[in-house]
């Protein structure tokens, strides 16, 4: 399973938010890149990289980091916040990113992401299934549609998309453990599907659950900041 930790950016700094809510920012660090230097030291190859400020203006915004980031470490960037047009998309593969997350275009003009997928190939578009009581929200979570997961998922699947990303939105920050019942129910539907859980991973023994259950991929990001998980355990974790 592949470990993916997450540099959330408003204002250019490195912050955690609590549920998805911008009123419990908290700042860990102002340099970005100092912050994924420090992963990529202890063998991390992958990064979620979130623009906060562009999730909420609804067009990409701190694509400056993402190139400083891409350009000063080997690290392969997935990129996701605010990406709502084909000029978002150009500036972000031009920027340095291996690949772009795409959620509430997928739910508000999923034409759009589907020539996404079409034009760019299912390797390098995630589909963002970020959900709160299983019906998936947008607009940087401020908005809450009735699409259900689990559907949503599934039918994204049927049109090519390899790779998901499911954040539980409850869980998210709040170092209570990840939606363990969620991934599983997700995986028991779409069994081929490439799911990355995110939200609520507290501890190494977390890591080892999803694992087991079957995800390719696991986001951990306050856990590390706040030194639930430390980066030696990751290290080992991944048998380096």
């Amino acid at each position: 399973m592949r470990l993916i930790p997450a540099i959330d950016i408003i204002e250019g700094k490195c912050v955690r938010l609590s549920k998805g809510d911008y009123d419990t920012k908290k700042i860990y660090n102002e340099n970005p890149l100092e912050v994924a230097k420090a992963f990529e030291d202890h063998g991390i190859q992958y990064l979620h990289l979130v623009d906060l400020d562009g999730a909420k203006s609804k067009h990409i915004v701190n694509y400056k980091i993402l190139e400083t980031i891409a350009s000063k470490t080997q690290l392969k960037i997935d990129f996701g916040g605010g990406l709502k047009s084909d000029e978002d998309l150009r500036i972000a593969f031009e920027s340095g990113a291996s690949q772009i997350t795409g959620g509430s275009i997928a739910v508000k003009q999923p034409e759009v992401f589907e020539q996404w997928l079409r034009i760019y190939g299912h390797e390098k578009i995630i589909l963002g299934a970020d959900c709160h009581h299983n019906k998936i929200a947008v607009s940087g979570w401020l908005e809450e549609s009735e699409l259900e997961v689990q559907s949503f998922i599934k039918d994204y699947h049927t049109k090519g998309v390899k790779y998901v990303i499911c954040t539980d939105i409850s869980k998210d920050g709040m170092l209570e453990g990840p939606s363990n019942a969620l991934y599983s129910e997700i995986l028991k539907e779409t069994p081929d599907i490439n799911l990355i859980a995110s939200g609520g991973i507290t501890t190494i023994d977390d890591l080892h659950t999803l694992k087991d259950m079957g995800c390719e991929g696991a986001i951990i990001g306050k856990a590390i900041y706040e030194n639930r998980i430390n980066l030696k355990e990751v290290y080992e974790f991944m048998g380096l």
